[in-house]
Order: C-alpha cells, then sequence, then structure tokens
C-alpha cells in the first residue's frame, strides 16, 4: 500500500510539474520574442546608459550638429541598437552618435532593436557595426581591431572572417597602431590617408618618418610618391659609376648614417665612398620649394 501511496503522489508531483512548465515561460517567451523581433520600438533617451566598449572616441561638433538639425525634422532614419539590463533600463550597444545628436535634438524617445549579448559580444557587435557602418578615422578602426584581438581573443584570421575583409587588410591597419604619435594625430584628423600612413610605417626610424610626413603635407605627395619616397631611402640603388670607379660597398654604419641623412633632410640622401676614404654625399631635391628647405636646414646648422 505504501508504494501504491508514493507512486501517486509521484504521479501527482510530475504532473504538477508540467503544470508549472506549459504556464510559467509563457510570458518570459513573450518577451524575449519581442526582443529579438525584427521590428523596432521607441525607448526613452533617459533610460540609455553609454557603451563602455564604444570604439569611437573622437566626435565631430559640427558633424554631431548636422545630424541633430536633420533629427529634428525627419526624426532617427536608422534605429539605434541596445541590450536591456534591468527592467526599463537599457545599455547601448551601437548607435552612440545618433544618440548624441538625438539628445541634441531634444527628442524623449528613439527607435531602438533590443538585443541579448554578453560584454564579449557587446564588444564584437559594437566595434563590428562601428567599423562597418560609421566613418571611423583609421587610427580608431585600428583601435577597435586591436581590442577586439586583445580583450575577445579573435585572432588575425578570425578577425578576418568576423569583418569580411582580407587578412592582409586587417594586418596592415593594425601596423598603423606602430606609428608615432604624431602620425596617428594626423590619420585622426585626416591630413594624411591610411595609405600614407602605412606607406610611412615602413620607415623604421622616427625622425625619418616625421621628416617624410612635413614633406607629404607640405608638398601634398599622393600614396604613390610617398611610397616611392620611403622605397628609394628604404633601398638605395649604387650607381654604376661608383662600381666602375671602383667604390666600396656602404658598411651597415654608412648605411645607417644615410639613412639618417635622408631622415634629417626630408630627401633622398646618396652617400659614396671609396676604398681609400675619400667620397661625397648628395642631397637630392625635386622642386624649388624643396631646395630651398634643404638650404635654411643647411644655413641653420
Amino acid at each position: 500500500m505504501a508504494k501504491k501511496v508514493k507512486k501517486r503522489e509521484l504521479g501527482r508531483g510530475i504532473k504538477a510539474l508540467l503544470q508549472d512548465y506549459d504556464a510559467a515561460p509563457t510570458p518570459r517567451r513573450t518577451e524575449v520574442v519581442k526582443e529579438l523581433n525584427a521590428e523596432p520600438f521607441r525607448i526613452p533617451v533617459d533610460a540609455i546608459e553609454p557603451n563602455p566598449y564604444q570604439p569611437r572616441v573622437v566626435f565631430d561638433e559640427e558633424a554631431l550638429a548636422e545630424l541633430s538639425a536633420s533629427i529634428k525634422v525627419l526624426d532617427v532614419i536608422q534605429p539605434l541598437t541596445v541590450r536591456r539590463v534591468s527592467e526599463g533600463r537599457y545599455q547601448l550597444i551601437s548607435g552612440e552618435r545618433r544618440l548624441r545628436a538625438s539628445r541634441m535634438a531634444g527628442l524623449a524617445d528613439v527607435p531602438a532593436y533590443v538585443r541579448t549579448a554578453d560584454d564579449q559580444g557587446m564588444l564584437e557587435m559594437a566595434i563590428v557595426e562601428n567599423i562597418q557602418r560609421a566613418d571611423l578615422n583609421p587610427i580608431e578602426t585600428a583601435i577597435g581591431y586591436q581590442r577586439l584581438i586583445d580583450e575577445v581573443g579573435l585572432t588575425h584570421e578570425a578577425l578576418s572572417d568576423r569583418m569580411g575583409k582580407r587578412r592582409s587588410t586587417i594586418t596592415n591597419s593594425l601596423r598603423l597602431l606602430r606609428l608615432p604619435p604624431e602620425l596617428q594625430q594626423a590619420l585622426k584628423a585626416k591630413r594624411i590617408s591610411a595609405g600614407h600612413g602605412r606607406a610611412l610605417a615602413g620607415l623604421d626610424d622616427i625622425a625619418m618618418q616625421l621628416a617624410l610626413l612635413r614633406q607629404v603635407e607640405r608638398d601634398g605627395w599622393n600614396v604613390r610618391q610617398t611610397e616611392e619616397q620611403v622605397k628609394r631611402i628604404t633601398q638605395p640603388k649604387a650607381s654604376s659609376q661608383s662600381k666602375k670607379q671602383g667604390e666600396a660597398g656602404l658598411s651597415p654604419v654608412l648605411s645607417d648614417i644615410q639613412r639618417q641623412l635622408a631622415g634629417h633632410y626630408g630627401s633622398k640622401v646618396s652617400l659614396k665612398r671609396q676604398a681609400n676614404g675619400k667620397g661625397e654625399f648628395v642631397i637630392h631635391f625635386g622642386s624649388d620649394d624643396e631646395f630651398n628647405r634643404i638650404l635654411e636646414k643647411l644655413r641653420g646648422e
């Protein structure tokens, strides 16, 4: 008899459990479906917290003002993406610029997609969406890539898959982070392009990099001209006449001096030295402005 009682109680327990299972998840499923719905819904601006993983750190105030004026007339055309952090509170995943402009425009609420993500997912989504859709400068893009590598643990290959870009593109972008601060600032301010930055990254000497940066900005060199100048500095060719005169090849020390002189004058320098110790060095120039600049340096010395 005891066994029968126990069996009935067990049966009632399973039935009750199944009833609870059928009833309890219904509102939760509705909430999840709502959050994963493809249609955005409006969220109060004051209920959205900033994204601690925001890869963009520089915002053009004039561009923000223009976007704010547009939002006043047309509303936010591209919804933000947020995640729910508590009842009535959300954290921004992407759309920092749109959120700032909406606040400037005095909007009480904004359209947004609500997604579920942990911190790693947030970081990935924020950076990927910003790089793909926003006008980040080359340094911000490179910092985003580096954070995905350092904080999320992605390899260059995995990052390439995530971004839909060739691995060489990712690698070349990351090289920009090895440039000195002055060059990185020039990239942030868009005084030079990422192509210029990659070319200058081919030089190991910081003084030489800065000298060429000044020349690029002053003479308006394009990327091709910059690459050619870097090649002339890093791969100097011995002239056929030097060989005929029996001049000795440059030692590593003299080669380094030649590179330093090129960096100092911001121009190609040819250093020639014969076996008896005699020789010369020639400073090349390609325009009157460049010639005058070299003269000023010489007089200053």
